[in-house]
């Protein structure tokens, strides 16, 4: 059975479920909720850990050294029980560890952590894998947080936008109906922004696979009146090369998804190790992944 971890600072609360351990809310000091409702009728995820794979594989086949593995979408973690290692006021520390299920799919031996702290408005997730085998450990992680669209005071779904750090001039990737890496596709960017209607997702997901930006702000509408500001989400992701948008068409919540890794691209029939997006550790290396989520609730002007 999971269970729900709370961490805070006056401004800021999460919850974290033992469960992939997965940030499940995110509230702030008026109780105003900032994550999606994870409706199983639309979809139940909330913010999923993809390890050791994002997206999907050919065949949902993970072929290695000749042999072949059954691996789902997006891998394994999200589905698993995390220990929790330690659990504060505004810090909680949860851990997996390998077993002999995960080597049923993934034949490594690895530790999976992911520490979550709240400091002000700001909440840092750190993701480290470490490889505690023998053999180096090829892999890809992801980060799959589902926010809520509106934003509360954010005003209309309409109004509401995606503003990046960087100019992001270069085509974006599709997916075909295997969920595999296919064609390319004009920036729906314009002066680093991109206005956010559901016909963008009619497709599924915008994947950028070489993205400049390392930072981006969702945001909605600004109030009316002087020194008036927007309900925003700012996300910081200096680790992770990669970015997925995505929602259900119609659905009122808007993944932004930080990744290291990708899907498979179409045609790839390869080893895992020859995979494009994929890291590899050495025998007692770890590597972390860290995204920062800053709220900003709105303003109201004078």
């Amino acid at each position: 059975m999971s269970e729900t971890y709370a961490i805070g600072s006056g401004g800021l609360t999460a919850r974290i479920s033992s469960l992939g351990a997965e940030l499940v809310s995110l509230t702030d000091a008026s109780g105003a909720e900032w994550m999606t409702d994870g409706n199983p009728e639309v979809w139940s995820g909330r913010s999923p850990i993809l390890f050791p794979i994002v997206g999907e594989l050919a065949g949902g086949k993970l072929r290695l050294d000749g042999a072949e593995y059954a691996l789902p979408r997006h891998g394994f973690a999200r589905k698993r029980a995390f220990d929790c290692v330690s659990h504060d006021d505004d810090a909680a520390l949860f851990r997996l560890s390998d077993d002999d299920d995960t080597r049923a799919v993934f034949p490594f031996a690895f530790d999976l952590d992911l520490h979550y702290a709240i400091e002000d408005a700001t909440l840092a997730i750190t993701a480290t894998v470490r490889n505690t085998g023998e053999s180096a450990m090829p892999f890809s992680i992801g980060f799959h947080p589902g926010f809520a669209w509106p934003l509360p005071g954010g005003g209309d779904k309409r109004d509401h936008s995606v503003r990046f750090f960087e100019r992001e001039a270069g085509p974006i990737r599709r997916l075909d109906s295997d969920g595999l890496l296919c064609f390319f596709e004009d920036t729906p960017v314009v002066d680093r922004r991109i206005a956010l209607h559901s016909g963008l997702f009619r497709a599924d997901a915008l994947i950028w696979d070489k993205l400049e930006s390392r930072g981006l702000c969702y945001e909605g509408a600004v109030p009316e009146g002087e020194g008036a500001s927007a309900a925003a989400i700012q996300m910081a992701f200096p680790d992770c090369p990669m970015l997925g948008i995505w929602q259900k068409p119609g659905a009122d919540f808007i993944c932004l998804e930080p990744w290291a890794g990708h899907a498979d691209p179409v045609g790839f029939d390869g080893d895992f190790h020859e995979k494009p997006g994929v890291m590899e550790l050495e025998p007692g290396e770890e590597r972390s992944f860290r995204v920062d989520i800053t709220i900003r609730p709105a303003v109201t002007g004078d």
